[in-house]
């Protein structure tokens, strides 16, 4: 087997050489990083080598309720991460020298069943982080998010803080009878109690709704709300501000649903509505939010067959990485 140049800094074994190999060759995993069960290989003789960040793929889609095709997008987002490179120079930080974080591989769902593909996200993100690590979930659709949080209440031994990047609300009851779709995880994480109440809100919400019913539920859950038009007027430092103040020092599960952004920026997704953030903005928020006590965070709804020109793989993949970043950053005591 050809041996691969890989960088390695304060011993950690990051991304394939692409000073030595092109970036478009090779085995596509994020940011071309090392598979999570190549680890130990390819750690010095003598070490037992783990990750403290870990990546996996969440390829399931039987919960969308318009444009299926979100199961493609956890490969479509690593191959949009090929041109990442290990300095973010936005943090003057570099995320995979100061920690190992490492490509997980993609978690076995039954697309036939929402109920089973549920209980294994839950089941495999508590394998992956028993060990203490933390976890970025690239999806899928947003049901995933549900089990996620469910696992990262457990770790955290108490209810998380959730911020919640979204065109949508996400808080509906049902669709035609079903309770667990891409549209109603965060209305059953406020029934299961595995948030935070008085540290929930959505950022970048937009577009029509089926009634005001949508907003009276939502605010009884306990969500702020501050929409795309909010970001727009009241830029991005009072934004975070805002959402710092919300969150505090709670133990804080981040969820990105791509369609966010407006469609000029993220075509590729399901459920895409007019006048979003843009990725600018996205990654500046996101940005604002180091130092906080982030113990998870996904990116969902990226939905290849729709993404022109890749620019939605691109900005998932660039969202990833800051939520990397800043889980990096923690761990570092950045």
């Amino acid at each position: 087997m050809l041996e691969i140049p890989r960088v390695v800094d304060n011993g950690n074994i990051g991304p394939v050489n692409a000073a030595q190999v092109p970036r478009f060759g090779g085995d596509t995993t994020f940011a071309l990083l090392p598979r999570l069960r190549d680890l130990r290989d390819l750690a010095p003789a003598g070490t037992d080598r783990t990750a403290e960040i870990k990546i996996v793929g969440a390829p399931f889609d039987a919960g969308v309720s318009y444009r299926s095709g979100t199961r493609f997008g956890t490969n479509h987002v690593r191959q949009s991460s090929r041109l990442l490179r290990p300095y973010n120079p936005a943090t003057d930080t570099s995320p995979f020298q100061q920690v190992q974080v490492a490509d997980a591989g993609d978690m076995a769902l039954n697309p036939f069943n929402i109920a089973e593909a549920i209980e294994s996200v839950e089941a495999d993100a508590m394998t992956l982080t028993e060990d203490g690590a933390s976890l970025l979930t690239i999806g899928g659709d947003h049901t995933i998010a549900l089990p996620l949080l469910r696992a990262a209440t457990a770790r955290a031994g108490q209810p998380v803080a959730f911020l919640h990047f979204d065109a949508h609300l996400d808080t509906w009851d049902s669709y035609f009878g079903a309770d667990y779709t891409h549209g109603t995880p965060f209305r059953r994480a406020v029934e299961e109690g595995i948030v935070d109440t008085e540290a929930i809100c959505h950022v970048g919400t937009r577009g029509p709704l089926y009634g005001r019913k949508d907003l009276e539920d939502d605010r009884r859950f306990g969500f702020g709300i501050l929409t795309s038009a909010d970001v727009f007027r009241q830029g991005v430092d009072e934004i975070v501000d805002r959402l710092r103040d919300r969150v505090g020092q709670r133990p804080l599960y981040i969820s990105v649903d791509i369609d966010v952004l407006d469609p000029a920026h993220a075509p590729g997704t399901g459920t895409p509505e007019a006048g979003g953030m843009t990725s600018r903005e996205l990654l500046e928020i996101l940005r604002g939010l180091r130092g906080l006590n982030i113990v998870g965070a996904d990116v969902v709804e990226v939905c290849p067959s729709y993404d022109h020109a890749e620019l939605t793989g691109i900005a998932a993949a660039h969202v990833a990485y800051d939520l990397i970043t800043l889980m990096a950053d923690l761990r570092a005591g950045r």
